[in-house]
């Protein structure tokens, strides 16, 4: 990224030299602008911490929905003539 950043060449022939396309360099070169904060967007921390919290809603709501049929299973057992 600091061969980029310190525009001594073009992305076209840093990317060449180092034999990777230049749509790959332009992508890890904003994902790093990202992380250091120049650029607005997801960071890789806050992407994983985001992973999780959505792991976990998803957990709770299957807890929840076992909670809610056992509840109306217990329900259903109380009702008068059963």
């Amino acid at each position: 990224m600091a061969v980029a950043r310190r525009g001594e060449s073009t992305v076209k022939q840093i990317a060449k030299d180092f034999g990777i396309s230049e749509s790959c360099l332009r992508n890890w070169i904003h994902a790093a602008d990202v992380e250091d904060g120049s650029r607005s967007g997801v960071t890789k921390s806050e992407s994983a911490e985001l992973r999780e919290a959505r792991k976990r809603v998803r957990l709770l709501e299957q807890e929840n929905e076992v909670l809610r049929r056992a509840a109306a299973y217990f329900a259903q057992a109380h009702l008068p003539g059963r």
